[in-house]
């Protein structure tokens, strides 16, 4: 997703105001004056009563059929699982058949020297040394002399020869390492690329992810490229369940990112984001939680990375949406967590505006979240100025078909 794309909507749930706000609402429905209340009619227990007598009989025929079944399943179950069971031990023996030649060949190899890693062992050499000084040289040399300790086979070179061996094992060792972390290098590259690209690309881009997933589990560049690569596959999806499966298995991955480098800026934003979407199916205490967590690790963030004008955004957006609780909701969060969530419309304003400092004209959103900031603040002309400046960005990404929406309801209630 880029960064024009839609992660300002999550922030008023990251803030728990979703959460507070169903609370509140709930709150306010119980307590609503004049609401009826169903009070049961007892006026046919009588004939319900003996009715229940007929009925006991049957049931108690139902109940023990009910049992019997469930019983036959629970065997049946049984006998499928020791049937699964026995196919792999049959599995295993034949597996065990075919590798027990082969490991007498490899140990009749190794005993008779043929295997590859064939190398002089150090104190075998300087035994050799030392017999050579009070020994005349031989043309040949008899098999206990060839042999090393530990079933090793001498080789007849000296020192220097075995030091340009090892360097030349080392030097190739060097170079996998080095072709691997060029492999990498152009994975991150070709994924930052798609990311930027359609809903296609994306895709494409999470399936790359996917493949070298195993390979580089622990690395963590590539585990925060994986969780912004969930977060693209859960805004382009409209399936709840795929959106939920999509969103924790991302937090994992940022989480885990979070785990292994706490210094990496992007891994602690992914953190906020994922927590931030995943609010959306969580309970109202997890809503607020999650809140905090984002708040958390966003700061974090922007301490990281203090020149990322998207940071400055999303804390707008946090700031602005903590500004809008009303007093019952910080009641509700403060009994819940202990300290409520504290902002202004004024800190929201400032982050805005540091955004639009940072890169002019960042997005259409940044622009109506300035003109809601001036409106509330009471500066009419500097919200229209804003507003003036959304309408001039033209609506290309879902971020932007959305601002447009508040755009025009808040035209609106300038005008009036």
């Amino acid at each position: 997703m880029s960064r024009f794309e839609n992660k300002g909507l999550i922030l008023g749930i990251m803030a728990g105001t979703a959460g507070i706000s169903l609370v509140v609402i709930w709150y306010r429905k119980v307590r609503k004056p004049g609401a009826a209340v169903r009070i049961p009619d007892f006026a046919d227990v009588g004939n319900k009563l003996n009715s229940v007598g007929m009925q006991h009989e049957t049931h108690n025929e139902q109940g023990a059929v009910m049992v019997l079944h469930r019983r036959q399943l629970q065997i049946l179950e049984k006998l499928n699982d020791l049937l699964i069971s026995v196919d792999e031990l049959k599995r295993e023996v034949k597996f065990l058949k075919e590798a027990i030649p082969k490991l007498e060949e490899l140990v009749r190899d190794e005993l008779q020297g043929k295997g590859d890693a064939q190398r002089v062992s150090p104190s075998h050499r300087a035994a050799r040394r030392r017999k050579a000084e009070t020994t005349p040289a031989k043309e040949t040399t008899s098999s206990e002399e060839a042999e090393s300790e530990g079933g090793y086979l001498t080789a007849h070179t000296d020192t220097e020869g075995d030091s340009e061996e090892e360097k030349g094992c080392k030097k190739s060792s060097d170079v996998t390492v080095q072709s691997e972390e060029e492999e990498l290098l152009t994975l991150l590259q070709q994924v930052d690329s798609l990311h930027k690209g359609s809903e296609d690309d994306k895709k494409e881009s999470f399936r790359l992810l996917l493949e070298k997933d195993d390979k580089y589990e622990n690395c963590v560049d590539f585990l925060w490229r994986v969780a912004r690569a969930y977060g693209d596959m859960f805004e382009m999806t409209a399936d709840t369940e795929e959106k939920k499966k999509y969103v924790s298995d991302g937090k994992d991955k940022a989480e885990k990112a979070v785990q292994l480098d706490a210094s990496s800026a992007e891994s602690h934003q992914w953190f906020a984001i994922m927590c931030g979407y995943m609010s959306q199916f969580e309970s109202v205490q997890n809503k607020i939680r999650n809140g905090y967590l984002f708040k958390e690790h966003l700061d974090k963030a922007i301490e990281l990375k203090p020149q990322d004008p998207f940071l400055y955004y999303l804390n707008g957006r946090w700031c602005y949406s903590v500004a809008q609780l009303s007093w019952l909701e910080k009641k509700v969060a403060a009994a819940l967590f202990g300290t409520p969530p504290t902002s202004t419309v004024e800190e929201a304003l400032q982050n805005f505006l540091k955004a639009e400092e940072m890169h002019p004209g960042y997005s259409k959103y940044n622009y109506v979240y300035l003109a809601k900031c001036y409106k509330d603040l009471g500066q009419k002309n500097n919200a229209l100025k804003y507003c003036d400046s959304a309408l001039s960005v033209l609506s290309v990404t879902n971020e932007d078909k959305e601002a447009q929406k508040d755009l025009e309801a808040l035209l609106l209630t300038l005008k009036l």
